[in-house]
Order: C-alpha cells, then structure tokens, then sequence
C-alpha cells in the first residue's frame, strides 16, 4: 500500500494504482477528464485506468495521462442478458478489471450501475455519499464516501470527489488533457454544425441553423448519427451553398474535424462537450436543459447560449462567437 504525508495531502509511492470509474454518456465522460488531468499532476508516476462504455473508450483513450482503458457493454448486456457471449464479455470484464488491485477506485458516475461496475475491482472504492450521490443507493457499495455539493457543475463534482478520494488540495487550473490537433496550412477555412442531440426539446430551429450558416460565410460541415439527424442534415446543407453533409464518423474522426475547425456551433449534446474540450472555438446552445450544471464548462475558447425553455436567436449564437 502507498504511504501517505501526515497532512493527507500527497500520496508518496511512485507505483499508485488508481482506477476511475465513468461509464457513460459521451458528455459526461469528457466532464471526467479534468478530473483525470488533476490526479495525473497531483500524483506524479501514478498508473491511471479507466473503466468506460465501450462506444466511448476513444475518448478516454485520447487522454495522455490514461494507462489502460477498460471498456464495458452494459447498454447491450441489458437488451441482451440471456445470450452466452453476455456472459462471457462480463466474465472477460471481471477478469480484467480485477487482474490487480489498485490504490484507490473511484467511482465519479454515482450510479448503481457504476456502482456494481466499481465493486468488481480490487481495492478501496470511494464515492459520492447518500446526500451527494446521483442515485442514493450506490452510495451503500463505497467503502469512502464523500459529500459532493450537487449544485456545482459536474465537472467540478468529479474533481471534488477524486481530490477527496486522494487527498490532495484541488488548486489547479482546468484541463481536459485532450490535446488539440495542429491545423493544417493548407486547411480551408469551415464550421461545423452539430444539430443534433438525445431530446427533441434540445433541437435548434432549423432555420436559425440556415440563418447563422449564411452569416458565417464559409464551409459548413454536418456530421450525423443516425438516419433522422443525417435527414435533418441534409435539409439544412440544401439551403447553405457551401454545406456538405459528411459521411458516418468515428470519434476520433470527429475530434480531429473539431480541433481544426474555425469554430463549432451545437447543441446540447456530447459532441459540443468534446469540441470545446479539444481547444475548438465552441458554442454550446441550449433549449431544453439548464448551462448552469451540464453547459460547456472550463474551456477558454467556449462560450453556452440560451437556457431552459429560451432558445437563443442566430445573431446571439454569432456574438457568443465572435
């Protein structure tokens, strides 16, 4: 085991295991990594894993500071519990996540399920407490549980936590740690477009989409995620002389396309969350959810635009990024 200062305010064994536990969904995992950034230069020479759904594991891989990334499938194991190959990739997971014991786990998604996910590793799991917990109960499986204001920005929930966990002072500047991708000289100058998002209450008026692309004056890119978003997409380039609707991307794919953009404009969606967290010029909109606890948060190039039940116009989204 590591031996700790008197003060509990360093951990002093340069071989510290630590694994973190994030599952899902694709905005919360990028309100992790800061989190991530802040251990891996609180602990010099710490080991940093992360256990992650597996649709997202490319960005915890992005991460420099993440050693191994251990991806789950619990959204399919749910749909598809009774198979045999469910549980043979739980089994394989068990294995996995238990092939050593770490330091400390630390469970940021305060979730029964993650929970449950966390209770497979080996070594003491620390939490959010009963009052600060997303859901109550998960709070029973930590050995370590901590309070959590839940008014603070998740981003900064998940910092608290793993500086509680670790006991260092939380006194760092915000970093994703996702490092942009250099321009290319020969880039032409574009936007891309992300209208689309989980809830429909969260979509952007097409025609405002028309009315900031005209204003913009340059190429637009709109990537898509399933048929209805390409659909929606495709409407929008229709009326933009310069739009081109892309091809189906991974993420890495759409994190390169973001850190050489000269500016990214969408909605309240994960996407958005990871372009601003790779340097892009960002602009988060927002219609049906509330900035203040889930916006676009700690990025020096970002900025959120409207609130809960009040979509912004086109010219604000312009001002918030120009």
């Amino acid at each position: 085991m590591p031996i700790q200062s008197a003060d509990n305010s360093k951990w002093l064994c340069p071989t510290l295991k630590i694994l973190f536990v994030k599952t899902s969904s694709l905005g919360d995992v990028v309100h992790n990594c800061p989190a991530i950034t802040d251990a891996a230069r609180k602990l010099p020479g710490a080991e940093l894993d992360w256990v992650v759904e597996e649709p997202f594991a490319a960005i915890a891989a992005m991460h420099a500071s993440v050693r191994r990334v251990i991806p789950v499938r619990l959204r399919r194991w749910r749909g598809e519990w009774w198979r045999g190959t469910t549980w043979q990739e739980i089994g394989a997971y068990r294995a996995a996540v238990s092939a050593e014991r770490y330091d400390a786990v630390i469970d940021t998604q305060s979730l029964i399920k993650s929970a449950l996910l966390a209770r497979c590793a080996l070594g003491e799991r620390h939490g959010m407490d009963s009052s600060s917990a997303r859901e109550p109960l998960a709070a029973r499986f930590y050995q370590h549980r901590h309070a959590v204001p839940r008014a603070l920005h998740a981003v900064e929930r998940n910092r608290r936590l793993a500086a509680a966990a670790l006991g260092y002072a939380l006194d760092l500047p915000l970093d994703y740690g996702l490092a942009p991708v250099a321009a290319d000289p020969g880039d032409a100058p574009y936007a891309v477009f992300l209208t689309m998002t989980s809830r429909a209450d969260k979509l952007w008026p097409e025609e405002r989409w028309i009315e900031a692309g005209r204003a913009l004056g340059m190429r637009i890119v709109l990537p898509w995620g399933s048929d209805a978003e390409r659909a929606r997409a495709a409407r929008i380039a229709a009326a933009l002389p310069q739009a081109k609707v892309t091809a189906r991307m991974t993420i890495e794919q759409l994190a390169r396309l973001f850190a050489r953009a000269q500016a990214v404009i969408g909605v309240d969606t994960g996407l958005t969350h990871l372009a601003a967290a790779v340097g892009a010029a960002t602009v988060g909109i927002y219609c049906g959810s509330d900035p203040a606890l889930t916006g676009i948060y700690g990025a020096p190039r970002a900025n959120n635009v409207g609130t809960l039940g009040a979509a912004p116009s086109a010219a604000d989204v312009l001002r918030a990024l120009r």
